[in-house]
């Protein structure tokens, strides 16, 4: 090939990668249920700010129809403002990525209820008085963790859309599935307290309670590769993903590096 044809094909090639449109990843932290500072309304309105092409949602596809709509939309301020968009504008798209048969799994497995019947165990430890220095001062945190969520959770949705709340959700998830099994693992009322499955097993609470932070991984990770697999399908498309606030972090965290070295640009809502 002689050199003015293939410095030819070279610029062509250049050019038609400077042209390919970027894939856009919205993620938008959400509440799944209406309140004064967060409902369909503002939501709804939100989504006309960005026009999405795709709206993922926190649903697996027992939630939709073969044709991708919603079953039922109920109070969910995601599937009312989705279901409302879709009204006004038609050819976007609506998409689940939840891990398929979330709940199901859990019951199955035994991690729920015996995630909830752990901390309520701790709790009741700490509160006579049971627990060591140690173990009080990682369930004190954990509790407190909450407490600047909730105030933050009563904002503008700007106020948990953002990676400083992200960084105290991720603290605060750190603490329940990390920090609270220093006390689980090494206490013998977490080993002797058990929880009798669908299926009749026993498990339990240490056991249970590993299950639970093995599955908020899993369950995560799961979701950013199903958005990436709807997204690569997808390309130069605006894709908006919903979700409840305290998976945004671990969502983004994910994206992040399943992005990397692709022509995909994760933003927010509120940038232009």
């Amino acid at each position: 090939m002689n050199k003015p044809i293939l410095l030819l094909l070279i610029l062509i090639t250049i050019l038609s990668c400077k042209t390919e449109k970027s894939t856009e990843i919205i993620v938008i932290g959400t509440l799944h249920k209406p309140e004064s500072n967060f409902n369909s309304e503002i939501l709804f309105n939100i989504l006309e700010d960005v026009q999405p092409h795709f709206i993922l949602e926190e649903l697996d596809s027992s939630f939709f129809t073969s044709n991708f709509r919603h079953k039922n939309v109920s109070d969910s301020n995601e599937r009312m403002a989705s279901e409302k968009y879709i009204e006004k504008y038609p050819t976007t798209k609506l998409r689940p990525y939840e891990f398929e048969g979330r709940n199901e799994y859990r019951i199955n497995t035994g991690s729920r209820p015996t995630d909830g019947l752990t901390t309520k165990l701790i709790d009741s430890l700490n509160n006579v008085g049971l627990l060591s220095n140690t173990e009080a001062k990682i369930d004190n945190k954990y509790k407190a963790l909450l407490e600047p969520l909730i105030i933050l959770a009563s904002k503008s949705p700007e106020n948990f859309n953002n990676s400083t709340t992200d960084s105290i959700c991720a603290e605060r998830q750190y603490y329940q599935y990390k920090m609270l099994r220093k006390i689980t693992d090494k206490r013998d009322e977490f080993e002797n307290q058990y929880y009798t499955k669908p299926n009749g097993e026993k498990i339990s609470y240490r056991d249970g309670f590993k299950l639970a932070g093995d599955f908020w991984d899993l369950r995560n990770k799961t979701m950013a590769k199903n958005i990436m697999r709807i997204s690569e399908q997808n390309k130069g498309k605006r894709i908006v993903v919903l979700c409840g606030f305290m998976h945004r972090y671990y969502i983004l965290s994910e994206l992040k590096k399943l992005t990397k070295n692709k022509n995909i640009i994760l933003k927010e809502y509120y940038e232009n």
